[in-house]
Order: structure tokens, then C-alpha cells, then sequence
């Protein structure tokens, strides 16, 4: 599973729950660093919107996964590519983040993905987020947060980006009672799988970001990476 060739480059895993904040953390993290980022929740929406386009169902584990193998995905300069075709936007709507936590509950899709996602692992470093970055992707890594906060607190965050980015209008997911009910179906799902379920990794730190700013988050995240590097 794991490339014992990885284990010299530094990696700061981040997880946790859908509007958790991680995404931004992690890239800004990672920019600070001058590390590279892996936004694997990116790589679920990814083979939820291949899915759909090929006319797959989401629930139709061995479809999704067979598919998830031929994809060309490329991350540049904050913009993503699958086949050759920028989806930076289309992965970014609420159906496909519906369809992302979909898809990741089928072992033979997270399966599939290992190996792609360890590819990121490059010198000088690697900030990877989702859900089972510390847990089973990288079980190695120097740093591990579990980065969290109340489900409402979640909720009335996504629904700000959505009227933020003036989706709200024309988005089936544009009220907030849609969008905590949403996130409460997700953070069951994300729990309850049994392949790579979201859970603390034991050697994590919690990181309850209810009432914390981005730039503090980020501070703390790059002080606890310096603490490790001094030990």
C-alpha cells in the first residue's frame, strides 16, 4: 500500500468532516511551506462527475471504479484538468459534492485511488486533505490534524460560499436547512462506511475551528509542523 520511499518526504495530513475548512487551511499551508497539495475530496467529485457523464450510477460500485481507472487527471495552477477538459467549476457544485461522498463509500473506487494520490508525494513536501489522509493514505506522516467544527457552524459557512459565489440563486442546494440536512447525511455516510470510515487517526491533533479565523488555523497548523521538525 504505502511506498516506504515516501517516508523522506515530510506530509502533513489534514482531515476531516465536508466544511470543515480543511481545503483552504491545507492550500494555504502548503503555499507557506512551498509544499505541494493534494485535494483528494477533489478526486472523488472527479470520478462522481466521469460517473455521470458516462451515464454511471454512483451506487454501482464495480461501474464506478472501472471507470475511475482511465481517467487523466491533472491539478494546475489551482485548475484541474480530466482529460484534457478544465472541470475546476463543474466539480465545484453541490450535486457533485453529493456524488463525491457517493462514490467514496465503494471500497474498489478508494482503492483505485491509493496509488494516484501517493503519486503526489514529492519533494520538497506534500499538504494532503480529506478524510483518510492520516488514517490510510499516508499512515507515516510527521503531522497529522483532524481539523473539525459543529455541524451548524459548517453549515452556515457553506451557505455563505454558496451566496458568495452566486450559486444560490440557481443552486438546488441554495437554503440552509437544505444544506445541514446535506451535511448531516454526508458526515453519516463519511462515518459509517466501512472502507476508510472518518475517524481521528490516533496520533492526530484536534483542531475545532468553531471559532477560529483561517490565518489562526494555519498558524497553529505551521507551528505544530515546526515543533515536529525540532524534535
Amino acid at each position: 500500500m504505502h511506498n516506504a520511499t515516501h517516508n523522506a518526504i515530510p506530509v502533513i495530513a489534514i482531515d476531516g468532516p465536508s466544511a470543515s475548512g480543511k481545503g483552504t487551511i491545507a492550500e494555504l499551508v502548503a503555499t507557506e511551506l512551498g509544499f505541494h497539495y493534494l485535494d483528494s475530496g477533489a478526486l472523488y467529485r472527479i470520478v462522481a462527475l466521469a460517473a455521470k457523464q458516462q451515464n454511471i450510477a454512483w451506487d454501482d460500485a464495480l461501474a464506478v471504479a472501472e471507470c475511475a481507472k482511465n481517467l487523466v487527471i491533472e491539478f494546475k495552477n489551482s485548475q484541474i484538468f480530466l482529460n484534457g477538459a478544465d472541470i475546476s467549476e463543474a466539480i465545484r457544485t453541490e450535486e457533485m459534492g453529493k456524488g463525491a461522498s457517493r462514490v467514496a463509500v465503494h471500497a474498489a473506487v478508494r482503492e483505485v485511488l491509493v496509488d494516484l494520490q501517493h503519486n503526489f508525494c514529492k519533494a520538497p513536501g506534500l499538504v494532503a486533505d480529506g478524510r483518510d489522509m492520516g488514517t490510510v493514505i499516508f499512515p507515516n506522516a510527521p503531522l497529522k490534524v483532524f481539523l473539525t467544527a459543529a455541524t451548524e457552524v459548517r453549515a452556515q459557512r457553506r451557505y455563505q460560499q454558496l451566496i458568495n459565489k452566486k450559486q444560490a440563486d440557481n443552486d438546488t442546494q441554495s437554503s440552509y436547512a437544505d444544506i445541514l440536512q446535506d451535511l448531516q447525511e454526508r458526515d453519516a455516510r463519511d462515518q459509517g462506511r466501512t472502507s476508510a470510515p472518518l475517524i481521528k487517526a490516533k496520533d492526530a491533533i484536534l483542531l475545532e475551528t468553531d471559532h477560529l479565523g483561517i490565518s489562526q488555523a494555519v498558524d497553529y497548523v505551521l507551528q505544530n509542523f515546526q515543533l515536529k521538525n525540532c524534535k
